[in-house]
């Protein structure tokens, strides 16, 4: 036995010795020498790597070229959502000043088209002697959606969270669903994004929405990338005034990151609504009324003028 253990060890040890010559002589040009030639000097520090055929290669760690980042969850998981979440939002309309932050946050970090905004702020009045008021307008994210009914791919769908998303990796840009969403609160891609190289090389993911692609639909998506990391949307951060209220029904709290309230107390000793609710689509999207307002009407009609330029 113990002969034939030391021949079993000659063996390995002869194989090794015999494999490391003919890494060593291999013609093979090692592919990251590359860098060289493309005028990246050399820093001196070496890296072992393990080659596509199996061979250990040392390659000097300034030709290394950086691997773009992974989308954090994949595909299937991103569809799935986040488990025992039911997301919801409150939006405050006595505090809206129309300062548009939450637009101008959401386009930045989304990167939306310009001349498109997935955050509408409109002026509204109810009647003709009734005071007016501002109302921004996301995607109501609807536990009845008619988009997801009448998507033919699949694109637009339902998260078990309550999220509705886009997969613009299935989009057709048939805009079925822009026309069954009563809301309009969907936007056509009609060109291909203005984004940074760094942005555009980045995998897509339907939970950012990053990046959007020409000859898809885009739309609010409730920032579920935020949400997974316990962080508030980013239309939620940007407001100065606390206009938006983000949470989780199933644990009955809201929070605009300085507040934070029982959702449904907040609903029912404010009075809230939601828009359109004859129509059956059972909204995500709540609304407070614009009683006791922090500002008046007037002191938003300057930023109205300058989006309509």
């Amino acid at each position: 036995m113990k002969q034939e253990n030391n021949s079993r060890r000659d063996f390995l040890l002869t194989g090794l010795a015999a494999a490391g010559l003919a890494v060593g002589c291999s013609s093979k040009k090692n592919a990251f020498e590359a860098g060289a030639e493309e005028g990246i000097k050399a820093s001196g520090k070496k890296v072992k790597l393990l080659s596509v055929d199996g061979e250990v290669i040392e390659v000097d760690e300034a030709f290394l070229k950086p691997v773009p980042a992974l989308p954090a969850v994949s595909n299937s998981e991103a569809r799935l959502g986040i488990g025992g979440k039911k997301f919801v939002m409150v939006i405050d309309l006595s505090r809206c000043k129309n300062l548009r932050k939450c637009q101008a946050a959401c386009n930045h970090m989304h990167h939306v088209n310009p001349g498109q905004n997935w955050i509408k702020v409109d002026p509204m009045q109810e009647a003709e002697h009734t005071a007016p008021y501002w109302q921004p307008t996301t995607c109501m994210h609807c536990d009845e959606p008619p988009c997801v009914k009448v998507c033919p791919v699949d694109a637009t769908f339902k998260r078990q969270d309550g999220i509705v998303l886009i997969d613009s990796d299935r989009c057709i840009g048939c805009r079925f669903c822009m026309a069954a969403c009563p809301y309009s609160s969907r936007a056509f891609n009609w060109s291909a994004p203005d984004i940074p190289a760094e942005v555009a090389a980045q995998p897509y993911s339907c939970e950012s929405s990053v990046p959007q692609k020409k000859g898809t639909v885009g739309k609010c998506d409730f920032c579920p990338d935020m949400a997974r990391k316990g962080e508030l949307p980013h239309c939620v951060q940007a407001c100065p005034n606390g206009t938006f209220f983000f949470g989780d029904l199933n644990e009955d709290s809201v929070s605009n990151g300085s507040e934070t309230f029982r959702f449904s107390e907040l609903i029912k000793d404010k009075s809230g609504y939601r828009l359109m609710e004859d129509l059956g689509t059972k909204p995500s999207v709540y609304y407070l009324p614009p009683v006791n307002r922090n500002f008046p009407y007037e002191s938003g009609l300057d930023n109205d003028t300058k989006e309509k330029k």
